[in-house]
Protein backbone atom coordinates (compact mmCIF):
# COMPACT_ATOMS: atom_id res chain seq x y z
CA UNK A 1 0.00 0.00 0.00
CA UNK A 2 0.97 3.56 -0.69
CA UNK A 3 1.11 5.86 2.05
CA UNK A 4 -1.16 8.43 1.76
CA UNK A 5 -1.19 7.64 -1.64
CA UNK A 6 -3.55 8.95 -4.10
CA UNK A 7 -4.25 5.63 -5.95
CA UNK A 8 -7.10 3.42 -4.15
CA UNK A 9 -6.82 0.13 -3.96
CA UNK A 10 -9.79 -2.15 -5.67
CA UNK A 11 -11.48 -4.47 -3.53
CA UNK A 12 -9.58 -7.49 -4.70
CA UNK A 13 -6.53 -6.27 -4.11
CA UNK A 14 -7.70 -5.42 -0.43
CA UNK A 15 -9.09 -8.82 -0.30
CA UNK A 16 -5.82 -10.19 -1.21
CA UNK A 17 -3.84 -7.72 0.95
CA UNK A 18 -5.66 -7.80 4.52
CA UNK A 19 -6.74 -10.82 6.58
CA UNK A 20 -10.17 -11.62 6.75
CA UNK A 21 -10.96 -10.00 9.64
CA UNK A 22 -8.85 -6.82 8.52
CA UNK A 23 -11.29 -6.61 5.06
CA UNK A 24 -14.17 -6.98 7.51
CA UNK A 25 -13.84 -4.47 9.93
CA UNK A 26 -11.93 -1.94 7.40
CA UNK A 27 -14.14 -2.57 3.92
CA UNK A 28 -17.60 -3.98 5.57
CA UNK A 29 -17.87 -1.95 8.56
CA UNK A 30 -17.30 -4.69 10.96
CA UNK A 31 -16.06 -5.09 14.55
CA UNK A 32 -13.71 -7.49 15.51
CA UNK A 33 -14.52 -9.59 19.14
CA UNK A 34 -13.65 -7.54 22.54
CA UNK A 35 -10.34 -8.69 23.79
CA UNK A 36 -9.20 -10.54 20.61
CA UNK A 37 -6.61 -7.85 19.28
CA UNK A 38 -3.05 -7.46 20.74
CA UNK A 39 -3.09 -3.70 20.28
CA UNK A 40 -6.19 -3.69 22.87
CA UNK A 41 -2.67 -4.19 25.54
CA UNK A 42 -0.23 -2.32 23.59
CA UNK A 43 1.31 0.52 25.12
CA UNK A 44 4.97 0.94 23.33
CA UNK A 45 5.69 4.11 22.23
CA UNK A 46 4.50 4.74 18.43
CA UNK A 47 1.93 5.71 16.30
CA UNK A 48 -0.91 3.77 14.79
CA UNK A 49 -1.60 4.30 11.50
CA UNK A 50 -4.50 2.75 8.99
CA UNK A 51 -3.73 -0.70 7.86
CA UNK A 52 -5.03 0.48 4.16
CA UNK A 53 -3.20 3.46 3.44
CA UNK A 54 -0.89 4.35 6.10
CA UNK A 55 -2.62 7.70 7.04
CA UNK A 56 -1.50 8.77 10.56
CA UNK A 57 -4.18 8.38 13.11
CA UNK A 58 -3.27 8.21 16.85
CA UNK A 59 -0.17 8.32 18.84
CA UNK A 60 0.32 5.99 21.88
CA UNK A 61 1.08 8.49 24.19
CA UNK A 62 -3.12 9.36 23.66
CA UNK A 63 -3.92 5.27 24.73
CA UNK A 64 -5.43 4.58 27.48
CA UNK A 65 -6.64 1.25 28.92
CA UNK A 66 -10.58 1.74 28.75
CA UNK A 67 -11.12 -1.71 29.91
CA UNK A 68 -13.82 -2.25 26.75
CA UNK A 69 -11.72 -4.64 24.84
CA UNK A 70 -10.47 -2.34 21.60
CA UNK A 71 -7.63 -0.08 21.75
CA UNK A 72 -9.12 3.41 23.15
CA UNK A 73 -7.12 7.19 22.28
CA UNK A 74 -8.24 10.26 23.65
CA UNK A 75 -7.44 11.82 20.35
CA UNK A 76 -6.65 11.79 16.89
CA UNK A 77 -3.07 12.65 16.26
CA UNK A 78 -4.89 15.07 12.95
CA UNK A 79 -8.36 15.42 13.22
CA UNK A 80 -7.84 15.90 9.23
CA UNK A 81 -7.46 12.27 9.12
CA UNK A 82 -10.61 11.07 10.14
CA UNK A 83 -14.06 11.38 9.33
CA UNK A 84 -16.70 11.25 11.85
CA UNK A 85 -20.47 9.93 10.55
CA UNK A 86 -23.69 9.19 12.29
CA UNK A 87 -24.32 5.35 12.88
CA UNK A 88 -28.31 4.30 13.48
CA UNK A 89 -27.34 0.60 12.85
CA UNK A 90 -27.64 -1.74 15.78
CA UNK A 91 -30.63 -0.08 17.65
CA UNK A 92 -28.10 2.48 18.52
CA UNK A 93 -26.76 6.45 17.69
CA UNK A 94 -23.42 6.67 17.34
CA UNK A 95 -20.48 8.59 15.86
CA UNK A 96 -19.11 6.35 13.34
CA UNK A 97 -15.22 7.08 12.94
CA UNK A 98 -13.44 6.78 9.51
CA UNK A 99 -10.15 7.17 7.74
CA UNK A 100 -10.29 10.54 5.35
CA UNK A 101 -8.16 9.15 2.25
CA UNK A 102 -9.09 5.25 2.54
CA UNK A 103 -12.79 5.58 3.94
CA UNK A 104 -11.87 2.45 6.00
CA UNK A 105 -13.92 1.83 9.06
CA UNK A 106 -12.05 1.94 12.45
CA UNK A 107 -14.73 2.22 15.22
CA UNK A 108 -16.74 4.62 17.10
CA UNK A 109 -16.16 7.58 19.71
CA UNK A 110 -17.70 8.16 22.43
CA UNK A 111 -18.32 10.78 24.93
CA UNK A 112 -16.72 8.91 28.39
CA UNK A 113 -13.14 9.25 28.08
CA UNK A 114 -10.98 10.72 31.09
CA UNK A 115 -12.48 14.07 31.68
CA UNK A 116 -8.95 15.66 32.00
CA UNK A 117 -8.13 14.49 28.36
CA UNK A 118 -11.33 16.18 27.00
CA UNK A 119 -13.75 13.52 27.72
CA UNK A 120 -13.80 11.41 24.29
CA UNK A 121 -13.13 7.27 23.73
CA UNK A 122 -12.09 6.53 20.15
CA UNK A 123 -12.42 3.32 20.49
CA UNK A 124 -10.52 1.31 17.78
CA UNK A 125 -10.73 -2.11 15.83
CA UNK A 126 -7.25 -2.91 15.70
CA UNK A 127 -7.92 -5.11 13.14
CA UNK A 128 -8.01 -1.53 11.06
CA UNK A 129 -4.80 0.08 12.40
CA UNK A 130 -0.53 -1.30 11.99
CA UNK A 131 1.35 -0.42 14.99
CA UNK A 132 4.60 1.60 14.19
CA UNK A 133 7.18 1.32 17.18
CA UNK A 134 8.83 4.77 17.60
CA UNK A 135 12.27 3.41 16.48
CA UNK A 136 11.10 2.26 13.14
CA UNK A 137 8.82 5.26 12.73
CA UNK A 138 12.02 7.11 10.62
CA UNK A 139 13.12 4.06 8.59
CA UNK A 140 9.22 3.65 7.44
CA UNK A 141 8.58 7.22 6.68
CA UNK A 142 6.93 8.74 9.91
CA UNK A 143 10.24 10.65 10.88
CA UNK A 144 8.16 14.17 10.69
CA UNK A 145 6.30 12.81 13.80
CA UNK A 146 9.23 12.27 15.66
CA UNK A 147 10.34 15.67 14.90
CA UNK A 148 6.87 17.11 15.23
CA UNK A 149 7.54 15.84 19.00
CA UNK A 150 10.86 16.17 20.07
Amino acid sequence: MEKNGSRQPTKEELKESLSPIQYKVTQENGTEKPFSHEYDKNFEEGIYVDIVSGEVLFLSEDKFDARCGWPSFTKAINRENILEKRDISHGMIRTEVRSKNADSHLGHVFEDGPKDKGGLRYCINGAALRFIKKENMEKEGYGDYLRDRG
